[in-house]
């Protein structure tokens, strides 16, 4: 297992051949990678990435460049090399875990394959990992060495794919955190979670009567959210009241009789008090609040 020889190009490099190694460390503890263009070393290597003109995951081949490409997604996103390494080892990166390997890839794989094929259209514009990645070639003016300057590129790639499978794993195990919460809650319109996990894609999947979620912060004390209208909107189910909004303290504890209440941001779509009883009494005040 871990005398395998595994090639990709040599020269410039981009994100999909950087990840695709940076992959392969998680099922290979070590290896010998070579970089290259020698048709004869391609010819004798276990696995090829992103190079050789063929796709054939039988045989560990996993290029995307020859005529007809290799293939793409049901959302029309071609695959790239990383996206067909995704494809063969993903399931087995993430432990087995279907639904954390499918998550990886529509956040992290597809979006380094769309980049990567010139598939941009829905891809958020800014600075790229694809781009960050790119980076790490050297540019004319250093003398830096491209094989050295690739081994730092997927040492920075295999972190950020450690962080892409620990949040997709805690995204999905909060479902069932966030699930159970709605289904024994006293109050369908008030959600109390007994520790803060992600909550707003589960909540909007499974609750159209949910206003509010209430949560301890890390240090201890507690919140009061607001359920947005629609996912990434910024317009609430029910925002908190207005007499509250930009207060805190004893201007907020005035306003609301809650000795505890701590503050309300301007934006009035959460507040917090010190105690859990404190922030109880927000969500019922709120609740009574008219629309």
């Amino acid at each position: 297992m871990n005398d395998k020889t595994i090639v990709t190009h040599n020269g410039n490099f981009h994100a999909d051949d950087v990840f695709s190694v940076a992959s392969l460390k998680n099922i290979f503890s070590s290896f010998n990678l070579i970089r290259t263009r020698d048709l004869a070393v391609i010819s004798k290597a276990d696995i090829v990435i992103d190079v050789g003109g063929e796709y054939n995951p039988d045989t560990n081949r996993f290029d995307h460049h020859q005529r007809g490409g290799a293939g793409e997604r049901e959302n029309g996103i071609p695959y790239s090399s990383f996206g067909l390494i995704w494809q063969k080892y993903g399931l087995e990166i993430c432990q087995g875990n279907q639904e954390i390997a499918d998550s990886v890839d529509a956040g992290l794989v597809s979006t380094i394959d769309a980049i990567d094929c010139g598939h941009v259209e829905g891809v958020s514009k800014g600075i790229s990992l694809s781009q960050t990645i790119s980076m790490f070639n050297p540019t004319w003016q250093e003398d830096s060495h491209f094989d050295d300057c690739f081994n730092e590129a997927v040492d920075f790639a295999s972190r950020v794919l450690t962080r892409f499978i620990a949040s997709a794993s805690g995204g999905i195990n909060a479902k069932e955190i966030v699930a159970h919460a709605i289904e024994n809650a006293a109050d369908p319109r008030v959600i109390v979670l007994e520790k803060y996990t992600p909550w707003k894609r589960t909540v909007h999947a499974l609750s159209d009567t949910a206003l509010y979620m209430v949560y301890p912060s890390e240090t201890g004390q507690w919140r009061i959210q607001t359920v947005p209208a629609e996912l990434g909107s910024f317009e609430d189910r029910k925002p908190l009241p207005t007499a509250w909004a930009g207060l805190s303290d004893a201007e907020l504890q005035a306003v609301t009789g809650i000795d505890d209440a701590m503050f309300c941001h301007n934006g009035l779509f959460i507040a917090g008090t010190k105690s859990f009883e404190g922030t109880m009494k927000m969500a019922a005040m709120a609740l009574q609040e008219a629309p």
